[in-house]
């Protein structure tokens, strides 16, 4: 599993074993031999590989396919897929995005855009709300500070 997802990962960004090896401070071998299963990374070249390939220690680590592979966004980013707009706007948020972000049928949903790129964001409401609400709290902490 490990090994497939570095040598995938690793040709995915177009470095050879020996940048690699560079890279994580071990030899050439040592990530051939990752690569073809005859050694694991201890878990502190692991978080290594991780940060370099930026995605989590659970995607290096558990059995992906190499389309899903190929598909990862950097750490902290996903791709879920396309959805397709209906007539009345209305889109399928993907289940992986509904289980992963636990939206539920009924959750309220704050839709924002930005005109320079032409993109939208969708975020369940209650976070976007208590993140406002502090900002006001703090705004008026500085209005009565002066």
């Amino acid at each position: 599993m490990i090994g497939m997802n570095i040598r995938v990962l690793r040709k995915k960004q177009k470095w050879s074993q020996e940048q690699l090896a560079e890279k994580v401070n071990v030899s050439r071998q040592t990530v051939a031999k990752w690569e073809n299963g005859e050694a694991l990374p201890d878990i502190y070249k692991c978080q290594v590989l991780a940060d370099f390939f930026q995605v989590s220690l659970d995607q290096l680590s558990r059995d992906m396919r190499e389309e899903e592979i190929n598909q990862l966004g950097p750490k902290g980013k996903q791709f879920f897929g396309v959805v397709k707009v209906g007539e009345r706007g209305q889109i399928v948020i993907p289940k992986q995005a509904r289980e992963m972000y636990q939206i539920h049928p009924g959750d309220k949903l704050i839709v924002l855009g930005e005109d320079a790129t032409k993109g939208i964001a969708i975020l369940k409401s209650e976070g976007f709300l208590e993140f406002a609400e502090m900002i006001r709290k703090a705004e008026l902490k500085g209005e009565e500070a002066e």
